[in-house]
């Protein structure tokens, strides 16, 4: 990547594949990562901004701001996907606390300075529930100035995994990716359609969980964790997620993206949750007959180059 790197600030709910994100935003040459806002999801948010400390320690960042965020979204109760991630969102791997400690402001709060006080529009990475950026928006809609892009793992085109309809992110938060949609700049929706598809090799997870290098066996164990093997000594395949979507915004061209209406469904019952990818060619009859709606048009992974990613985040974690 040539030019100055891209100054981005990941909002995210740590949790194992965010914490792959990080560890790849934290050494790509390209991206500048900016601060780390945190926000209740795959594990209260206490956790949460104990597990990115912890991760950004293993990453070797620099003194990177880390900022304790929403406890809740802005309407349901917490609902944490520990099932998944483990108790502690991490894969219960048992670390050690980092001796990091988070900045004495809010999450709202230092997402605004930083997007105020960078000198290039910044790009936002939410790979978590979306109650933090809803937040800002809402309270510091003069933000939008200096924001350059919203890249967001969320919402499903095809398959939720929260609901038959839903995706995680979305679901937990649906009111806060409603208020996302209406954000005035440009926004990437990384959704499951692509975030599943990304899968490191079981050769390239061994590798790294036989790492001496503490950085790297984390990597590899997490990645491991995310497809648990069935049995003996086989190691599965480890599926990036949440990491892809930074993977877009350093190397968008392995990303195939369709400009496309999409709305959030609010109501309660079954489809709540859903992110309605609107992808007819022309109007039909709801159109037709008064039923028009203002939809946002955000441009929706549909497709995913997934060699490339794959090697873009090895290349880039194994990296000196």
């Amino acid at each position: 990547m040539s030019g100055q790197p891209i100054p981005v600030i990941i909002d995210c709910d740590t949790g194992v594949d965010d914490a792959l994100a990080l560890l790849f935003a934290v050494r790509h040459p390209g991206l500048d990562l900016r601060a780390v806002t945190c926000v209740a999801g795959n594990a209260d948010v206490d956790q949460v901004v104990r597990n990115t400390l912890i991760v950004l320690d293993h990453a070797g960042a620099g003194d990177v701001p880390v900022a304790r965020g929403a406890a809740r979204p802005l309407i349901e109760p917490a609902r944490s996907a520990a099932h998944v991630h483990g108790q502690d969102g991490m894969g219960d791997m048992g670390l050690p606390a980092s001796a990091r400690r988070p900045v004495d402001v809010d999450a709202v709060t230092l997402l605004r300075r930083e997007i105020l006080a960078s000198p290039r529009p910044v790009t936002l990475i939410p790979t978590a529930p979306l109650t933090n950026i809803a937040l800002l928006l809402r309270t510091f809609p003069e933000v939008t100035r200096n924001i350059e892009r919203i890249v967001f793992m969320g919402g499903a085109v095809e398959v939720g995994n929260a609901t038959p309809v839903a995706e995680f992110n979305v679901w937990h938060d649906p009111e806060a990716a409603a208020i996302l949609l209406t954000a005035g700049v440009p926004i990437t929706m990384y959704g499951l359609d692509v975030f599943e598809r990304v899968q490191v090799p079981a050769a390239d997870v061994r590798r790294l969980r036989e790492s001496a290098e503490p950085r790297l066996k984390l990597a590899g164990d997490l990645l491991a964790h995310r497809y648990p093997a069935a049995s003996g000594d086989l190691v599965p395949t480890g599926g990036l997620g949440d990491a892809g979507a930074v993977c877009a915004v350093a190397d968008p061209d392995g990303l195939t993206t369709r400009l496309l209406p999409v709305e959030v469904s609010l109501a309660p019952g079954p489809s709540r949750g859903q992110t309605i990818v609107d992808r007819r060619t022309r109007h039909g009859e709801s159109e037709i007959h008064g039923g028009a709606r203002e939809q946002a048009l955000v441009d929706v992974g549909l497709d995913v180059d997934v060699e490339r990613y794959v090697k873009l985040w090895l290349t880039t974690v194994e990296a000196d």
